[in-house]
């Protein structure tokens, strides 16, 4: 690996919660109170009252963390590394790394959102760092973002989008990737877009994601490109398009209640997810199961996700900041960058407009599926790998865009 004026020393980091932790999370189940529930009133009012006992019961008398704390440690290598934030000092970044057998293999960094984290990575890892003479390799960086999993936290304001981005960007050169690629959704979409605008061309070369953001769901305007303006006129939307931007007004109307919060008084909704399990089960839970495309959750599954920000270095406070730092830079408006671009669309994607809506003259690839929502690492981890295999490949549109590494 190259030096890098970036370099500290790589820490293995194996998850080992004190058990004084884990008994403390016990003594708070023990003590939970659950609200009422109107007859009748399904999903409509939020998370069922069935639901959560069932997990609360199974949190309580049967889920077992350190089983699951042991597999995410077998499964993915992980490590701890210094990352000099400029303005904001030095942060302990969490972060796992595989590498492939492939000496040609592409460096692609993986970004999460929220309410996710590493685990996201966790399905694609072995995919991704497969060696075949049929497909690229590619060695794989996803780090827990500033405030989430075992990663440190800011502690002064104004930790924006550009800073998310410097840490993932500065982590990369630091680990001998002086170029590279990305990929990622949800908050992880601004922060690779970011990057490529930041960084693209020396450093990142190409970033795909399965999360085509606009600021709102509406269709190109006359002063924004009149070209797409009379284009999109004479359009007719397939009905996958329709079936999409159906999906995303249901969001916009009955799905965004979150962000306000998030975006608005973080701090206070922190108190709540900080102090109470079943708040911050709930919490999440409602976003796994609303913005998932069916996915048959298993109650260990649920509870591993939620332990992780229940057991965070920094604490659940901390993931809701961004939201608030992201809406007070402005960072959701539209950015335009030259770095090569691909999309993977899946129907159940909370924001899933027209394709003509989203194109720009960077986007190289786009795949379209059947299946898959919000959490694609995660839902649909061979889909997502199989788009990326195909930007990348020997026959897709960036091939060879890292000099050196071509993947084979």
């Amino acid at each position: 690996m190259a030096s890098s004026a970036f370099s500290s020393p790589e820490t293995v980091f194996k998850i080992d919660i004190p058990e004084e932790k884990i008994d403390h999370l016990k003594q708070k189940l023990a003590l939970v109170r659950p609200p009422d529930e109107l007859e009748d009133a399904g999903r409509d009012y939020g998370v069922p009252l069935e639901d959560i006992q069932r997990l609360l019961a199974h949190w309580k008398n049967g889920y077992d963390w350190r089983k699951y704390e042991r597999l995410l440690n077998e499964d993915m290598p992980q490590f701890k590394k210094d990352i000099h934030v400029d303005g904001f000092g030095t942060l302990g970044i969490h972060y796992v790394h595989k590498q492939s057998t492939v000496e040609g293999a592409i460096p692609l960094l993986f970004v999460h959102g929220w309410p996710g984290s590493f685990i996201e990575v966790r399905k694609i890892l072995p995919l991704l760092t497969e060696a075949s003479p049929d497909h690229p390799s590619f060695h794989v960086v996803a780090f827990s973002l500033p405030g989430y999993g075992f990663s440190d936290a800011p502690r002064t304001k104004g930790f924006q989008i550009s800073q998310y981005a410097e840490t993932g960007h500065k982590l990369m050169v630091s680990l001998g990737y002086e170029e590279y690629v990305t990929q990622g959704g949800d908050i992880g979409f601004f922060i690779t877009r970011r990057i490529a605008k930041l960084y693209g061309g020396q450093h990142s070369k190409a970033w795909h994601s399965n999360y085509a953001r606009l600021p709102e769901p509406t269709p190109p305007y006359l002063l924004q490109s009149p070209w797409l303006y009379f284009v999109n006129l004479l359009t007719h939307y397939t009905p996958a398009e329709k079936a999409a931007l159906e999906r995303t007004q249901w969001f916009m109307k009955s799905g965004t209640g979150y962000f306000k919060e998030q975006s608005t008084q973080p701090q206070t909704l922190g108190y709540s997810l900080t102090d109470s399990p079943v708040g911050l089960l709930a919490w999440i839970y409602e976003k796994l199961v609303n913005w998932s495309d069916s996915y048959p959750w298993d109650d260990d599954e649920v509870l591993t996700w939620v332990s992780i920000y229940w057991f965070s270095a920094a604490g659940p406070a901390a993931s809701l900041r961004v939201y608030y730092e992201m809406v007070q830079a402005g960072d959701r408006a539209p950015e335009k960058t030259t770095t090569p671009l691909g999309y993977s669309y899946f129907p159940k994607e909370i924001f899933n407009v027209p394709r003509l809506w989203t194109r720009t003259p960077n986007l190289v690839f786009e795949a379209e599926h059947d299946s898959g929502g919000h959490f694609a690492a995660y839902e649909q981890p061979l889909e997502l790998v199989k788009d990326l295999r195909r930007m990348f490949g020997k026959k897709g549109p960036v091939f060879g865009v890292v000099t050196g590494k071509t993947g084979y």
